[in-house]
């Protein structure tokens, strides 16, 4: 995410509003308007390769995956109080739910997916995540990709808190049980390319608890 705009407040009325007429992608938090920075081919490919593998599970399901240009949104606790995002990929099972007639504004989301970047990545696993996972009751996995190494995070939700799962094989396998999808990691990544001197990362399949 980018540095605001302009350091103006929008109610987020004003937001959808300038968001549906605009030709650029912006996201909201709490007031601000943040432009959205073009992306890599390596966060390209791995953003059509999930989608891909992803559509084709769940082909015939309750499920289905949307594109990047659905934003998701949070809960809204005032006028300027909310996050209106858009996730590099998105999951909902039944019937979808939307923010207002529009239609372009989904609210119940199952699975959110998002490639990291070096400007993105701080922002993806922090405020962004909190709002998630304590203002989306739908949402049951949360996944971050990595695009410059193998290396996907997997948060999925437990009674107790999230339970954070690393696969960084491209020979294993993202298990995701809430909508019955296997995906393996030579799929997600296919035709990338590694940079060479990358540092180790955690063991495949570590787990470690995240609370509420």
């Amino acid at each position: 995410m980018a540095l605001p705009e302009q350091q103006i407040f929008y109610t987020i009325n004003e937001y959808l509003e300038m968001e549906r007429a605009a030709e650029e992608r912006h996201e909201y938090m709490d007031g601000q308007i943040f432009l959205m920075s073009g992306e890599s081919l390596a966060h390209s490919r791995i953003c059509v390769n999930l989608a891909g593998e992803m559509r084709a599970q769940l082909r015939g399901t309750p499920c289905e995956a949307l594109s990047p240009n659905m934003k998701v949104r949070t809960r809204i606790d005032a006028k300027y109080r909310g996050q209106f995002s858009y996730p590099d990929l998105s999951i909902v099972c039944g019937t979808p739910l939307f923010h207002d007639i529009h239609q372009d504004v989904l609210t119940n989301p199952v699975v959110i997916s998002e490639v990291l970047s070096s400007s993105t990545e701080s922002y993806d696993r922090g405020k962004k995540f909190l709002r998630y996972r304590t203002e989306i009751e739908s949402l049951t996995d949360y996944v971050l990709v990595a695009q410059n190494m193998p290396l996907v995070e997997h948060y999925a939700r437990r009674a107790d808190g999230w339970l954070l799962t690393f696969v960084n094989d491209l020979d294993k396998t993202l298990n995701l049980p809430s909508i019955n999808c296997r995906l393996r990691l030579a799929e997600i990544y296919d035709r990338v390319e590694f940079p060479e001197d990358e540092e180790d990362e955690p063991a495949d399949s570590a787990e470690a608890g995240l609370e509420q």
